[in-house]
């Protein structure tokens, strides 16, 4: 009798212990997705013209929509969607010299996504953000524009 209430209570220390780590194993994948999207996202800025940088129809769109599964191996259907946003906004009065406030964004990439233990849905987020210039390193790519 001892050894099977024994044997009861480390199949279900041991059952807790796989779940919990396959647990972590997720989020950090999901962690990991979320990273390479906002780098993803912040790279494309990194080449854009500063013309581009204006353009929030077709360059820079304030929202987009990602999978966790990019290949579409799960046909999308496993995993995290996640949500974001993108904002450029002139930087505050007083962080840079009045003359060349108006030669720089700030552009902030915002990421959500929403993952579930059991039925309680968890929303995480993530964000990064750089600054633009007008006569940033896009003109030794691009030639002044």
């Amino acid at each position: 009798m001892v050894a099977g209430a024994i044997l009861g209570f480390v199949a279900t220390t041991l059952y807790g212990a796989f779940s919990a780590g396959f647990c972590v194993i997720q989020s950090t994948r999901e962690n990991l997705r979320a990273t390479q999207i906002l780098v993803q996202k912040m790279e494309a800025v990194r080449l854009f013209t500063w013309s581009q940088v204006a353009d929030t129809n077709n360059y820079l769109k304030s929202t987009f929509t990602e999978p966790y599964d990019p290949l579409g191996v799960t046909n999308n259907t496993g995993g995290a969607q996640y949500k974001g946003y993108v904002t450029a906004t002139v930087p505050a009065t007083g962080e840079l010299p009045e003359a060349y406030r108006t030669n720089m964004r700030t552009i902030t990439v915002s990421l959500y996504w929403t993952n579930y233990i059991g039925t309680k849905p968890i929303v995480h987020q993530r964000e990064m953000q750089t600054r633009v210039t007008r006569n940033g390193m896009q003109n030794y790519i691009w030639g002044a524009l």
